[in-house]
């Protein structure tokens, strides 16, 4: 029995394919706490406000790994739900603008690159460029992602 899937197989994911993703998110102060005290990161720019205050930013910054977190997970259901075997590394990620505590953001993802596996005749590996974008269209990440998709059953 195959699992139930939203993400789209190798053939689907030809190069130039850009994706506007559904999922729409407002980052809040409970996401950066909670994400940075998870991973046990003690940078105060994302946990003290008096401290940021006092920066050039003027506030707290949200955890940039928290960033790319949430744009690969807003990538999942049209995407990689159910149709990926296994991540298989990021390149390229930046970080161009800051994000900070009430920025809505929207994700974008475009298929860079696409090629058969030479280990699995049943996969192909896809590489996307996804892109984070706040509320005033800024680009607040960009990573490449390499990925093992299924082709089609």
């Amino acid at each position: 029995m195959q699992a139930p899937h939203t993400g789209r197989w190798f053939e689907q994911l030809e190069v130039g394919l850009v994706v506007e993703h559904a999922i729409r998110r407002t980052v809040t102060e409970t996401d950066n706490l909670l994400f940075t005290t998870m991973t046990h990161n003690p940078q105060p720019l994302h946990l003290d406000a008096e401290f940021a205050g006092q920066t050039e930013f003027g506030q707290i910054l949200v955890n940039s790994m928290f960033t790319i977190s949430l744009l690969v997970g807003m990538t999942v259901p049209e995407l990689t739900h159910g149709t990926t075997v296994a991540n298989l590394g990021f390149a390229e990620t930046v970080f161009p603008k800051p994000v900070f505590i009430g920025d809505t953001i929207r994700a974008q993802t475009e298929v860079i690159g696409s090629r058969a596996s030479s280990s699995r005749p049943r996969a192909g590996i896809v590489t996307f460029e996804h892109r984070a974008i706040n509320q005033r269209d800024e680009v607040v990440c960009r990573a490449q992602r390499s990925a093992l998709m299924h082709r089609e059953p």
